[in-house]
């Protein structure tokens, strides 16, 4: 396309040879305008005055039908189509072949190149092959006018380029701004086409295989123990992989002139856009493997291997469809400012990485990719789940003052790191924090926690392409208590299943897998991977004490078989002369209300308990906590759940019995001075919460607001949060 003609003689330049290459009647270019329509913006054998007078409905006609499916469409009697919409102002009634392919940019359909023909023709899969390609390279030509600001594509949707403001699901909290980084590849207009054919098809062949040995060794390697359905995941992967049709279809690509990376390219762009509009579940699982497939060989192409990070990343805002938490850690060192994930069903192991790296994580956000490139300004606000593109300066202005004040707490919570969250009635509230990466437990001396009160076991599983092995764990749980000192950590076995899947695992296919195969229940079930991580636990504890809790007890006889496990492990380690540890502590967690209501029973079998706000709330409420139209309707401020919280309490008290709170509830000011005011003296909390905490519980006088405290538990209230607020900042700046 020569340079120094306007954008619509080159695009004329285009239909014309286009039309004269296909021996076809007519060759049209449709550009999609902001609000939806196709225009028409050249043409090679319709009539000249139609040019930028013709406009149709963004599903209207065969233009709209190529749009909508975001596929060729190859049709041999166009005016008897159903979809046909005549336009007579283009002179179009004698053409009756239609070949249209979209154009597409970062999987949006931004336009429509189609041909035609008068008499009757089957253009065959070279022509098709042939008309994608130019509709690739000329997404890539539009999009580069576009942004060099030409007057020809004002009102043409090319990109993204107005403010925007999605709404997802605040996952971990914090401010952030700064321009945007697209996790997937993108491929430059430099490396569309081969200069040598048979080097490129040698690339593409070599990358393919190096891909298909990666997923044959996960096949190799990859020990479930989620049993045969996270195999059956990985098999269809594996077949996706080996797909002849698609490998020959990049091939294809390439021997037609395209680069390797370019031929990948363009099958990933038709990927995203069949991902756009598809509603079937197994198919969306399917194309989401697919564009997989295509990023992992576009790294492999790049000489990456795999490797997602990129050093200049500093500052920047990462947006991604999906992301795994081992992708997430290689950009641990990246200097990240937040991140952004639309696809909402696969952030539960991001969320854990995310809130160790400190970044704000906004999930569930449909269809940024369709409105989001490299380099657009972004803010995320973390707090309430709104994501900003491309924002107003007035926006701007608002969000840099709030990263001021948010900076002037952060001070704030620094100056009191080293002193303990002691009320000013003299009580001594022990604040933990909660971990599962080494990357958290590294921040235990910056946050002022006094110790890890959860240690998520399962993390070093869900983050591995493999599963760990017994030396594996012991070397990662010894470095947690080299780092933790003589501070207590707390160990949680492995709470795997339900939303927690390893890697290259899906869901087991449960109706309900929140109650189902999980947590203890699944480790008692997988005996020996469950021995295995216990032997770990013991080995690595060497002389220290070693305080375990086991996940979602529901009765008391599991309780008993997981300790007489556990207590098996560190005896015969003992016996063989192996690393024990001093002292074994032994706990469980109450997430269920059929073992709230029965833990007293163990009194003298167990040293301490730990309840997990977040399980034990939606099951105590029988609601998804997951589910957004109910997780706001059932408050942890209800006086029914508190009632509840504070006869557990007693009980454990009554037995001799510790028990804290843990959960992300406990990291919150408010949340963690009711708990203090319901008789918990432990709270654990994501590594976040713990500065903002004790400030809360440094300024308050337990004793002072108590009496006032129980009138409102005891009074009949439809807005309890509203009362309890009103009455702790009468006393304490919450």
């Amino acid at each position: 396309m020569a340079e120094g003609r306007s954008l619509d003689g080159r695009l004329a330049g285009v239909v014309d040879l286009i039309a004269r290459s296909f021996v076809a009647d007519v060759c049209s270019i449709y550009l999609r305008l902001e609000n939806g329509d196709f225009e028409l913006v050249a043409t090679e054998g319709l009539k000249q005055e139609a040019i930028k007078r013709t406009r149709l409905a963004r599903n209207e006609g065969l233009i709209g039908l190529v749009s909508q499916q975001a596929r060729p469409q190859n049709i041999q009697d166009a005016p008897h189509h159903p979809r046909f919409s005549y336009r007579p102002e283009t002179g179009e009634d004698p053409f009756t072949s239609f070949l249209g392919v979209p154009i597409l940019r970062f999987g949006r359909v931004i336009g429509v190149l189609a041909v035609q023909n008068v008499v009757r023709r089957v253009y065959d899969e070279e022509d098709v092959e042939t008309l994608q390609t130019i509709a690739m390279v000329l997404a890539e030509v539009v999009t580069t006018e576009s942004k060099s600001g030409s007057e020809e594509l004002a009102d043409v949707a090319v990109r993204p380029n107005r403010p925007q403001e999605l709404i997802g699901r605040s996952l971990s909290d914090g401010l952030a701004m700064g321009a945007v980084h697209l996790h997937d590849p993108v491929v430059a207009p430099a490396q569309f086409f081969a200069k040598d054919i048979g080097h490129e098809e040698e690339r593409l062949k070599t990358a393919l295989e190096q891909l298909r040995s990666f997923v044959d060794s996960m096949m190799v390697q990859h020990v479930s123990p989620l049993g045969g359905e996270s195999r059956d995941i990985l098999e269809t992967y594996r077949m996706l992989a080996y797909d002849p049709s698609w490998a020959a279809r990049l091939l294809d690509a390439v021997s037609s002139g395209l680069s390797a990376e370019a031929a990948v390219d363009r099958a990933r762009r038709e990927h995203r856009a069949r991902l756009e509009s598809a509603t079937d579940s197994y198919l969306r699982d399917r194309l989401h493997d697919l564009e997989d497939l295509d990023n992992r060989l576009l790294r492999l192409l790049a000489g990456h291997e795999g490797s997602v990070a990129s050093p200049d990343l500093d500052g920047k805002i990462l947006v991604a469809r999906r992301l795994g938490p081992a992708d997430l850690l290689e950009y641990r060192n990246a200097g990240l400012r937040a991140i952004v994930l639309e696809d909402e069903s696969t952030t539960s192991h991001a969320v854990i990485v995310a809130r160790a790296l400190g970044l704000p994580l906004v999930g569930g956000v449909d269809r940024i990719m369709a409105v989001v490139e490299n380099g657009d300004d972004a803010i995320v606000d973390g707090d309430t789940g709104h994501v900003h593109i491309r924002p107003e300066s007035d926006l701007v202005a608002v969000y840099r003052d709030r990263l001021l004040m948010r900076s002037q707490r952060l001070a704030e919570f620094a100056a009191i790191r080293d002193l303990k969250a002691v009320t000013q009635d003299g009580v001594h509230i022990e604040l933990m924090m909660n971990a599962g990466l080494s990357i958290d437990v590294d921040n235990l001396d910056a946050s002022g926690a006094e110790g890890i009160g959860l240690f998520r076991t399962e993390f070093q599983f869900l983050v591995s392409e493999t599963l760990p092995t017994r030396m594996e764990q012991q070397e990662f749980y010894g470095r947690v208590f080299e780092t933790a000192g003589d501070r207590p950590v707390l160990f949680r076995t492995l709470d795997l299943g339900g939303d927690k899947l390893m890697n290259g695992a899906h869901s087991t296919g449960e109706e309900n897998p929140a109650l189902g195969w999980r947590s203890l229940r699944l480790a008692l079930d997988k005996k020996g991977l469950f021995r295995r991580q216990l032997r770990a636990l013991c080995r690595a504890a060497d002389g220290k004490t070693l305080s375990v809790m086991f996940p979602l007890v529901t009765t008391l006889d599991e309780y008993r078989a997981a300790k007489e496990m556990l207590e098996q492990e560190f005896d015969r380690a003992k016996r063989r002369g192996e690393n024990y540890p001093s002292d074994l502590k032994v706990g469980a967690m109450i997430e269920t209300p059929a073992f709230a209501l029965s833990f007293h029973e163990l009194k003298g079998e167990i040293d301490f308990l730990s309840i997990g706000t977040n399980d034990l709330h939606q099951y105590f409420f029988a609601v998804d906590r997951d589910n957004r139209m109910l997780s706001d309707r059932y408050p942890i401020l209800n006086k029914t759940f508190l009632l509840f919280l504070r006869d557990i309490c007693a009980r454990a008290n009554a037995c001799n019995v510790p028990v804290s709170i843990c959960g992300e509830a406990a990291g919150n000011p408010l949340m963690a001075l009711v708990f203090s005011l319901l008789g918990f003296r432990r709270l654990s909390m994501p590594v976040s919460g713990v500065g903002p905490v004790k400030r809360a519980i440094r300024r308050v006088n337990l004793s002072q607001i108590g009496l006032k405290f129980e009138a409102i538990l005891e009074k009949q209230t439809s807005d309890m949060e509203k009362d309890l607020l009103n009455l702790l900042q009468e006393y304490v700046q919450v």
